[in-house]
């Protein structure tokens, strides 16, 4: 009643925030038509389903509750919103309650009730959380059912184009997110003629794509879209959920991927200079102890503490990276020197590279059905009739839309590819995208200065195309074709049997005098 009286003598709606015990924890005061919450700093949300406060505010000309009120519920993941509709000229008022929505396939993340008189009003608050919060937690997956570090994403891409490719792209990131061990919930395509740039998407979509991923129990935002430093500010003021994007993502795989010294050394400088530009600081939240007209309180000073940490620790690892560099240079200046032909395997994310190594050299180089299985350059030889051989290099797979930031983690790779005498395109031929995945090598080999390279494409994967004949018929028949108008050798890396016109065709490439005697 106290709260009803002081908002009608100000003229401003008045509100509190109070916590599970009944303490009130926040006073608000707003203007007339809506209040401000601040950051709930002492109660962050982490995993659970609510906040732990709940917002009752008055309303000044009996209005119901509004859109802002529902999505700073569904936003902030408040126990429950109150108003008190007050009429001006009236004495008495009603009360409307609104909270979340235990169904995730609820058209409105929010439950509204109806008014009713403030005096008519019973509810047992702390038994109704308490059901309501218990109802929120069945609709998360099981703890059984999550993948990898208990990471649940929603992807999300924004993009001008509205063809296929939008899609595949999707389906990468898709794959991208297995690859990390993350539990994708659910992924949304915008199509938009401009791209926003403080959000990406507008401020109202950003804001029902982020109750959605809390209304399904996300913990992740994974955006197909490079982010700038300050969009990922923009995004995170909005939300607590964690906030990456596509770039973010590669290289977390790489980490994880990265077992040699040197992969782990490229891994980590890529790492640096990414996270850099993205280092800030919150302004005056950080210090109240400011000095005078340009000061700076202690926050900023640590802040700039971290990024020369940071700078520091980039110009070692550069310092290491040469390093490493010069030693590789040598083994290869040996190769070089011994005259051994030398045939870099290069190709799109899980073509099947360390496979086919695998089995030309009898190896044992890991391979798995995964994007960036294997991230470190391995290196064997393939040994021929009459004494020749040839060295056969397995390179990190490329991707579609690889910024070129992360192009220093390819550093080592790089290096193999201009000394090799050939390369060898891998294709997974029986992949619906395989011309696609063509064109993005042969583009980012362009981009590498290597297009005068002599190349050999080899098709694998041909033990699956039975099954692709059987499935998608004019597929088949487009892949086949496909295969003659690229004069592509076909293999399946995983059978030996199959591997024999390869062999022929690189014994036929070094020593054309020679080939066709051997396999006679």
């Amino acid at each position: 009643m106290r709260m009803a009286e002081l908002s009608e003598e100000t003229g401003r709606q008045i509100g509190v925030l109070i916590n599970r015990i009944g303490l009130v924890e926040y006073v608000l005061v707003g203007d007339e038509r809506q209040l401000y919450i601040p950051e709930l700093t002492d109660y962050p949300l982490g995993k659970k389903r609510l906040r732990g406060l709940r917002l009752c505010h008055t309303h000044l000309k009996g209005e119901p509750l509004t859109e802002d009120d529902l999505t700073d519920l569904a936003l902030l993941r408040l126990d429950l919103v109150a108003a008190l509709l007050l009429v001006p000229g009236k004495k008495s008022f009603s009360l409307q309650v609104a909270y979340l929505s235990a169904d995730p396939r609820s058209s409105s993340p929010c439950h509204t009730d109806a008014p009713c008189q403030f005096e008519h009003f019973r509810m047992e608050v702390f038994e109704f959380i308490s059901s309501l919060e218990t109802s929120l937690e069945k609709t998360l997956p099981a703890a059984s059912e999550v993948r990898g570090d208990g990471e649940r994403a929603l992807l999300i891409s924004v993009t001008r184009s509205s063809g296929p490719e939008s899609q595949d792209s999707m389906d990468e990131l898709r794959e991208l997110a297995r690859t990390a061990g993350v539990e994708v919930l659910d992924a949304l395509v915008q199509h938009r003629r401009d791209l926003n740039p403080r959000y990406l998407m507008g401020e109202g979509k950003i804001r029902e794509v982020v109750i959605r991923a809390l209304q399904l129990g996300a913990t992740l935002l994974i955006f197909d879209q490079e982010l700038s430093p300050a969009q990922v500010r923009s995004i995170s003021e909005i939300t607590e959920l964690k906030v990456i994007d596509r770039s973010q993502l590669i290289l977390d795989i790489f980490s994880r991927r990265a077992v040699t010294l040197d992969g782990k050394v490229q891994v980590e400088l890529a790492q640096l200079k990414y996270i850099l530009p993205r280092l800030t600081g919150r302004g005056v939240q950080m210090s109240r102890l400011m000095g005078g007209i340009g000061g700076r309180g202690p926050g900023e000073t640590k802040l700039e503490v971290d990024r020369r940490r940071v700078r520091d620790r980039i110009a070692r690892l550069e310092r290491e990276l040469k390093e490493l560099s010069r030693g590789r240079d040598q083994r290869r200046k040996k190769r070089v020197k011994a005259g051994i032909p030398i045939v870099s395997i290069v190709g799109y994310t899980n073509a099947g590279k360390s496979t086919l190594l695998n089995t030309l050299t009898k190896s044992e180089v890991f391979t798995e059905d995964l994007l960036f299985a294997t991230l470190d350059t391995s290196t064997r030889r393939l040994r021929f009739p009459r004494e020749r051989e040839i060295i056969i290099t397995d390179t990190v797979g490329f991707i579609r839309s690889l910024p070129k930031s992360l192009m220093g983690a390819f550093k080592a790779t790089l290096e193999e590819l201009r000394d090799a005498d050939l390369l060898l395109h891998l294709v997974e031929w029986s992949n619906p995208r395989f011309e696609e995945q063509i064109h993005q090598v042969e583009e980012i080999l362009d981009e590498l200065q290597l297009s005068d390279k002599p190349r050999l494409l080899v098709f694998n994967k041909s033990d699956l195309m039975p099954a692709l004949k059987a499935k998608d018929t004019l597929l088949f028949l487009k892949a086949r074709q496909a295969a003659r108008t690229y004069g592509a050798i076909t293999v399946s890396a995983k059978n030996p049997e199959t591997i024999s016109p390869l062999l022929m065709e690189l014994e036929r490439r070094f020593w054309p005098e020679e080939g066709e005697e051997t396999f006679e």
